[in-house]
């Protein structure tokens, strides 16, 4: 004797738990060969239904033994139960349960999806089952486009697509009109006589006749049941098609499924996609505005020389008792003696009222050294700088800035010109290069420079300088000119009466500070791409609920739990990566938009991978819940869902 195909044993079923608990089978044994065509009748109630979905492994008994070819289905994992339905079994509901958006062929195809099938194998086998089914007109025709006979017929052929050894049938006639039916039925038969074992659930006698055997099924109990026909000879099936399952593959279908189920509700895509969007553009925007104002101020900062120590006169932390008589010049030259130092500027300077003609102006005076050019890295466009021979002689030589020039001297040459500086003569010898305003608002170009022994002397009556400004030779070193400097004031002078600023130490500090500025106008506009990833979830557990039938339809025709998973989680992917591009995209026009009017920006790089992976990660993160939802969900639960 051969291996039943089907033995069960002892099963029942009962659903909830104590008072409320309900039985619906109460120890069903049956016995079914290959190639038999049974009919399970009942009526409404009776646990037809629920038998069915066990045999099917749809779903498990509450206690009873089942096997399947001498296989112990209660021993196998929730995929294992999914490649039996996919290999062995072929369903045929009573409503159809067909992929609402998908045309027949591809609904036909379902099942060879998770086979391993390439797409061009399982087109044709759909196409070729759907001609047989007399449906070679309507293979992209959807599910509402077909009549209820038709998409009974798309139904079986979906379940032969993988072979179909074992057709359950759950009431297959009874939405057909009676012609319908008949034809439907005729389907069966002879898919019977053809070597597939068919089951059959129907309340209908004249139905239940056409079978070969009929099991009556009243309260739980089998009433009737002439047991199993003899094992006679079964013509042999089809081959099933077997392809191989890359994970390359299955991510691609994954991909191709999502975009599908997206493109057919594009409003709430859009919507979905809008959070992402107004997420990455902001993270991106904001970041720019940061890094350009940074660049902006540390650029500024810089020009001034970030190889410069400033030597102020005033002891430290004494800022309302400042004092201008403690630097001198013999303090100047006793600098230019240390290591490390290139040049040694001093400043002395007020304001002063020049004059040209009849045209008058209050700039800045500074009197300084012929070294101030070098050390500052400012150039002149024009004439030279005073000397040292200038310095030692007292000359009467000035150096104007941009502005000056355009108000004293506006279409002309200024230079060999004489300008009135108070009461003296001073000769224009050069013109500054154009500096622009400082980080503080200041023009730096409405200055005009002296010799500082001429400065003192005639302009402000004093020998005192206000700064003494110097270059180092090596930046990496400043830290050590700068002690030394100090321990050469403190020897000089005989107490602390000076401070030193270090520009090097500032533009760091600078630098750190506007860096956290920046990373905080990022964090703020991050925010929103947090809610833009909430609002994912949400879409997607909506798009679970409202697709659970769907999820159903797919584990009762093979679906693993990884595909399940694949498939919404690749959903929310592909939302987020989409909203990603399109959000790099609005962030740089709106960052080129801003530029264009003369906001500092500073695009790079490093922000749009940034703000592309963090869409990314969130329609991961919140993308799983979901999807890892819609995977746990129970085969029977879903199909039954409304």
């Amino acid at each position: 004797m051969r291996t039943p195909l089907i033995q069960l044993k002892g099963i029942t079923k009962a659903y909830g738990s104590g008072e409320l608990m309900t039985t619906v089978l109460k120890g069903v044994d049956v016995t079914i060969n290959r190639g038999e065509f049974v009919a399970i009748m009942g009526s409404s109630g009776s646990g037809k239904s629920t038998l069915m979905n066990i045999l099917g492994c749809l779903d498990k008994p509450t206690s009873g033994e089942y096997r399947l070819l001498g296989r112990d289905v209660a021993s196998l994992s929730r995929d294992q139960l999914a490649e039996l339905r996919r290999d062995t079994f072929g369903f045929v509901f009573q409503s159809y349960h067909l992929l609402a958006g998908v045309s027949a062929r591809d609904n036909v195809a379902v099942p060879a999806v998770y086979s391993g099938l390439s797409r061009a194998e399982r087109q044709l086998k759909a196409e070729q089952l759907l001609t047989t089914l007399g449906l070679a007109e309507r293979l992209e025709n959807k599910p509402n486009q077909l009549s209820g006979g038709q998409q009974q017929r798309v139904s079986i052929a979906r379940a032969l697509m993988n072979g179909g050894e074992i057709i359950l049938a759950d009431e297959p006639t009874g939405a057909l009109d009676s012609q319908s039916g008949k034809d439907v039925m005729v389907l069966l038969t002879n898919l019977a006589r053809s070597g597939h074992t068919v089951i059959l659930i129907t309340h209908d006698p004249k139905v239940a006749a056409l079978a070969d055997r009929r099991i009556e099924i009243s309260d739980g109990l089998i009433v009737a049941d002439p047991g199993p026909s003899a094992q006679a000879a079964v013509p042999e099936l089809p081959a099933k098609p077997h392809g191989h399952s890359s994970l390359a593959a299955e991510l691609f279908e994954a991909v191709r499924t999502a975009l599908g189920a997206l493109s057919s509700n594009l409003f709430r895509a859009a919507l979905t996609l809008l959070g992402i969007v107004i997420g990455v553009a902001s993270v991106i925007t904001m970041l720019a505005i940061g890094n350009g104002s940074q660049q902006e101020i540390v650029q500024s900062i810089s020009a001034m020389g970030s190889n410069l120590l400033s030597v102020h006169p005033g002891a430290p932390n004494q800022f309302g008792r400042r004092t201008t008589s403690t630097l001198v010049a013999a303090d100047m030259e006793a600098i230019k003696e240390l290591p490390n130092v290139d040049a040694v500027v001093p400043e002395i300077g007020g304001t002063a009222t020049l004059r040209y003609g009849n045209l008058d102006h209050s700039p800045e005076i500074n009197g300084t050294s012929a070294d101030f050019p070098r050390a500052r890295l400012w150039p002149l466009t024009e004439g030279t700088f005073f000397s040292e021979a200038d310095e030692q002689s007292y000359a009467t030589v000035a150096v104007i800035g941009k502005s000056v020039a355009e108000v004293l001297f506006p279409n002309q040459d200024p230079l060999g010109k004489y300008v009135m500086v108070n009461t003296n003569l001073f000769q224009v010898i050069g013109v500054m290069s154009a500096k622009g305003a400082s980080p503080w608002g200041q023009d730096q170009d409405d200055v005009v420079f002296v010799p500082y022994t001429t400065g003192g002397l005639r302009l402000f009556g004093q020998q005192f300088l206000r700064s003494i400004t110097v270059s180092v030779s090596d930046v990496a070193h400043i830290n050590d000119t700068e002690a030394d400097i100090n321990r050469l004031l403190v020897a000089r002078h005989g107490g602390e009466d000076f401070q030193i600023r270090n520009m090097s130490s500032i533009i760091d500090t600078v630098s750190a500070t506007t860096q956290t500025f920046t990373w905080l106008l990022g964090s703020i506009a991050a925010i929103s791409l947090l809610v833009g990833g909430i609002g994912v979830m949400n879409i997607m557990l909506v798009s679970v609920s409202e697709r659970t039938r769907e999820i159903g339809i797919r584990m009762a025709t093979g679906a693993h739990t990884r595909h399940i998973l694949q498939q919404f989680l690749i959903e929310a992917l592909v939302v987020s990566a989409l909203g990603g591009a399109i959000g790099v995209a609005l962030g740089l026009a709106a960052t080129a938009i801003l530029g264009a009017v003369g906001i500092p920006v500073y695009f790079s790089l490093a922000p749009v991978l940034l703000a592309f992976g963090c869409a990314f990660a969130t329609g991961l993160v919140f993308g799983w819940l979901p999807a890892r939802k819609a995977a746990q969900l129970d085969p029977v639960v879903a199909l039954s869902s409304e």
